[in-house]
This record gives structure tokens, C-alpha cells and sequence, in this order.
């Protein structure tokens, strides 16, 4: 599960205050996935990073009592001046897992061959990104996040590769995906919200949050006043 109770966040931009979430309180339960829908600029990472806590709250309180994976294609773990096989084995031990079969699966899923034992400065963003969703499918997670839709790259190895790994791992976890837009949700919400103006208002169904978001006059939306 994950909870955020009286949850604020806000950015100062320069000329203005930037609200993401103003005292919002919501709960994502295990078995129960969830497709947020805003609007670019809205703050969806930030969303997604509070999740997993690479970002922090102004305010209120954010309870995880599920294991969560950080963001699918976050690379910020890694350490550039590092070979690959010098990270993986590193976050192995972070996670209490056998640095041995992390290695092995990496080197398996992302086939950088001799790059495997260079450093990451060397690396293209494609490589980079390959390695880092690796890592991340080594690991066993209750809750996926995905921001914006699944990554997709040019290898059509590494695709199919760890699209078939993936869909089994969400076929057993929770996701919870932020987009804007609805087709992306479709194929893996239970569950869906609008986040919007600091608001994240939660619906039973895809349908309900479409409905919402599609309103033109949403902002002024009575329903947008009211918080699960």
C-alpha cells in the first residue's frame, strides 16, 4: 500500500509557486492498479517520484508499506564512473540479493557484450536506459511505476526480451502509471484518477476519470472539490 496523508508539494518557479498537490490524500492498495490522467505540466514525475521517495512532501506524510520500484527507465541510481557490472552488483547487495544472478541477468537482458565492463560515461542514453530497465526487472516489486508509458527502444531483442518479463511481472504486481493521455492507461488500470489544479480526485472506473478530464470546463468541476 501507498498513502499519502495531507500530502503538499510545491515549486517555487522564479515569478510564481508551482503547486503540485495541495493537501491531498489518497491510497493506492496491493491488487488494485491505478491510471492517473493529467495534463502535461501538471507535475506527473514529481507525482511518480513521491511515490517511490526520490522526492519529498512540503507537507504531510507518505506511508509505503509495499515494496516499490523506482520509476521504469530511471537511471538516477547508477553511478557513471562505474562499469555496468560494478553498479549492478552493488545495487544486488542493496537489496540483499545474490550479485552473482543480478550480473548474469543484466548481462543477459541488455547484451552490451565488452561494454559491460566499461564505465558509463562511455555509454549511449539508449545503452544507459537498456541497463537500467535490466536492473530494475532483476528486482521483485508489489508496485510498478511507470510515467508516461512503457519505455521503447530500437533494439528489437532487448524489446522483446524485457517486454516478456515485464508482462509477467505486472501480471502478478500493482502498477500505477500517470499519462496524459488514455489510451495509455487502458491496458493496465483497475482503478484510475485526475490529478489536476493540486487536486487528485480517484474514481471507480477508467470511464468515471475519462469523463472528468475530458470536461472542458474541469477546472470548475464541483468533483474536482472533493478528495477520496
Amino acid at each position: 500500500m501507498i498513502e499519502f496523508q495531507n500530502v503538499s508539494k510545491s515549486f517555487w518557479t522564479g515569478s510564481s509557486r508551482k503547486v503540485i498537490l495541495n493537501n491531498a490524500s489518497f491510497k493506492i492498495e496491493l491488487g488494485q492498479s491505478l491510471g492517473i490522467l493529467a495534463p502535461n505540466g501538471t507535475g506527473k514525475t514529481t507525482l511518480i517520484n513521491m511515490m517511490c521517495g526520490i522526492e519529498k512532501p512540503n507537507e504531510g506524510r507518505i506511508i509505503r508499506t509495499a515494496s516499490t520500484s523506482f520509476p521504469l527507465g530511471f537511471s538516477g541510481g547508477l553511478v557513471n564512473k562505474h562499469t555496468a557490472r560494478e553498479n549492478v552488483r552493488y545495487i544486488a547487495r542493496l537489496y540483499d540479493l545474490d550479485p552473482d544472478y543480478v550480473e548474469a541477468f543484466c548481462r543477459y537482458i541488455c547484451d552490451l557484450d565488452e561494454y559491460f565492463e566499461m564505465p558509463l560515461t562511455t555509454y549511449s542514453r539508449g545503452m544507459k536506459s537498456r541497463l537500467s530497465l535490466a536492473l530494475m526487472l532483476s528486482l521483485d516489486f508489489d508496485i510498478y511505476l511507470i510515467d508516461e508509458g512503457m519505455p521503447n527502444y530500437t533494439d528489437q531483442e532487448f524489446n522483446r526480451k524485457a517486454g516478456g518479463i515485464l508482462k509477467e511481472k505486472f501480471e502478478k504486481a500493482t502498477v500505477v502509471i500517470v499519462s496524459h493521455q488514455e489510451k495509455i492507461l487502458e491496458a493496465y488500470a483497475d482503478r484510475a484518477a485526475v490529478m489536476r489544479d493540486g487536486t487528485l480526485t480517484m474514481f471507480d472506473t477508467l470511464d468515471e476519470a475519462k469523463a472528468v478530464y475530458n470536461y472542458e470546463d474541469a477546472p470548475d468541476n464541483p468533483l474536482f472539490n472533493v478528495q477520496e
